[in-house]
């Protein structure tokens, strides 16, 4: 039996990739900052239907620098075959109105925390020649977007630092790849809900990810044919960065 730990686990798409990981035979410990009650019932709900697994639910924010090392201090001598970093914090504003703070507080969700989760299994993984990291990236990081500015940034430097990550580790046996979403139908997108359908006619695919879609490539990517595939970024956005963008 393998064990995965998802950061971001508890809602939205994150929940969904604990439930695709389960269902595809791994263990899975996942952390959560605010849904406490439906972390919890995620947890037990999977325990129960499926007996003998072991299913962790782990309070953890990851915005807080001193919470973060003591949970990777805590899981460092653990054996984790799989990390897939999902945990986000969106920062939306025009690049002349950013403001500093903000934009680091994302950056520390999106990216720094990636970097130090992995700096705490990676001697793991090398040591059991054995390992698949998979980030959720972004379609912004690869498109520019109005208003994206420093969340864009966040996504960006997380495709940057995975793909050295796939070289340097590449020969021992672990495989390093990201996930960009286009647009996915949870909770992050309510507060666009008045421009949905505008939103939906200029996606080719003409409508949203299910966070299940994004769930099974995870899944996938963490399955024994996905072996050779290291230092994808690999966009799910039903063909939004295929296309040019100028409408008639």
């Amino acid at each position: 039996m393998t064990r995965v730990l998802v950061t971001g686990g508890g809602k939205g798409v994150g929940a969904a990739i604990v439930r695709a990981l389960v269902a595809a035979g791994h263990d899975v410990d996942f952390t959560y900052r605010s849904s406490g009650d439906a972390a919890k019932a995620l947890a037990d709900e999977l325990m129960q239907a499926h007996p003998g697994r072991t299913i962790k639910a782990r309070e953890v924010d990851l915005s807080d620098k001193a919470a973060l090392e003591a949970f990777c201090e805590s899981i460092e001598g653990e054996s984790f075959f799989g990390l897939v970093h999902n945990a986000g914090q969106p920062y939306d504003a025009l690049a002349a109105m950013m403001q500093q703070d903000k934009a680091e507080a994302a950056m520390q969700v999106n990216f720094w925390s990636l970097t130090r989760i992995a700096k705490a299994l990676m001697r793991g993984m090398i040591r059991a020649k054995q390992g698949r990291i998979v980030a959720i990236g972004s379609v912004a990081a690869l498109q520019g977007n109005p208003g994206n500015a420093a969340y864009a940034a966040s996504k960006g430097a997380l495709i940057s630092y995975c793909r050295t990550l796939s070289v340097e580790t590449a020969k021992r046996g672990v495989t390093v790849n990201v996930i960009a979403p286009g647009f996915i139908d949870t909770d992050m997108m309510a507060p666009y809900a008045a421009y949905r359908e505008n939103m939906e006619k200029q996606i080719p695919a003409g409508r949203f990810a299910k966070p299940e879609e994004i769930a099974g490539l995870a899944a996938f990517l963490l399955s024994e044919p996905a072996a050779y595939i290291t230092g994808a970024v690999l966009p799910i956005d039903g063909g939004l960065t295929s296309m040019l963008g100028v409408h008639r």
